[in-house]
């Protein structure tokens, strides 16, 4: 088992299990990621976004992406893990938890203050596997976003 920086040549094994993970979070029908989109992001002029893959028998079978946020109370930025996925055939071998370490070492290493994530509220083997490593829920705190339509017409309000 080896956790490693993503390579260009990953890109298309990464966006298939970020579909396999919309799939068991049953959202798949909203995945709208190309591996062009990916590339861009990852490889581009100035990537914003970052990545590790797990690999077991040199095949691609976990993904985690992250990119960088800004704590203003700690004065440093920090690691927002987008996705993490492993394969559900290659779980329990310790993969997700060299992928979450790797980027625990990152933020030890670069002087980041915090790794932070969602989970989905239902999710209980994952937040089963994240209280294991240590990690504490928000409880107090709530997501909000805004996407789609109502993006753009806020966008939008105010112009005039």
């Amino acid at each position: 088992m080896t956790v490693r920086p993503i390579r260009p040549d990953d890109v298309p094994a990464v966006v298939g299990l970020v579909r396999e993970l919309a799939d068991y979070e049953r959202a798949l029908h909203e995945v709208r990621l190309t591996e062009e989109q990916l590339t861009a992001c990852l490889f581009g002029d100035a990537p914003a976004l970052f990545g590790h893959v797990a690999e077991a028998g040199g095949e691609v079978v976990g993904t985690a992406l992250w990119f960088l946020n800004f704590s203003t109370w700690r004065g440093t930025h920090g690691v927002y893990l987008e996705d993490l996925y492993v394969q559900p055939q290659h779980r329990g071998a310790g993969l997700g938890k060299e992928l979450l370490r790797t980027l625990a070492e990152v933020c030890v290493e670069r002087g980041y203050s915090r790794l932070e994530w969602s989970v989905l509220d239902w999710n209980t083997p994952s937040i089963e596997f994240y209280r294991a490593a240590g990690a504490v829920p928000m409880d107090e705190w709530t997501v909000f976003r805004l996407t789609d339509d109502a993006l753009v017409s806020f966008a939008a309000a105010g112009r005039g």
